[in-house]
């Protein structure tokens, strides 16, 4: 029986970090970028919603490479930054290559929240597959 169990501890490690890196993003991310994205998102913007989901999808998917691939919880928290790191980038090249991207998403620009959220996604997944060492 405790043989089936005896890798819990070190999920809940892994777990438990990988809801606070979440966290951390989100703080980070909004923090960072110009709109308000919470407030947008409580009133209804689905431009905000896509955007901000698709930020949070795309550093999803380098936060589960990181947990599947690393050796300790400092290699994990390492590569997590990293992540974080690329989907701030993702943000810069989202907003370089649509003219006031952050304005046209807190108008409510569906076309903007889907290309800052597409953006954001595609350089999650290529995070993600780099991050396969």
């Amino acid at each position: 029986m405790f043989g089936y169990v005896a890798g819990l501890p070190a999920f809940l490690a892994y777990f438990v970090l990988g809801l606070v890196l979440y966290g951390l993003f989100a703080w980070i991310y909004t923090t960072l970028t110009p709109q308000k994205e919470i407030q947008l998102i409580r009133a209804g913007n689905t431009a905000a919603v896509i955007a901000f989901l698709g930020a949070i999808l795309g550093f999803s998917l380098p936060l589960a490479s990181a947990a599947a691939n690393s050796v300790s919880v400092f290699d994990f928290i390492l590569w997590s930054i990293i992540g974080l790191l690329a989907q701030l980038l993702a943000f810069v090249i989202a907003s370089k290559t649509m003219t006031g991207l952050h304005q046209r998403i807190t108008d409510g620009e569906i076309a903007a929240g889907l290309w800052g959220g597409g953006i954001a996604l595609a350089v999650g997944i290529l995070n993600a597959a780099c991050m396969t060492y």
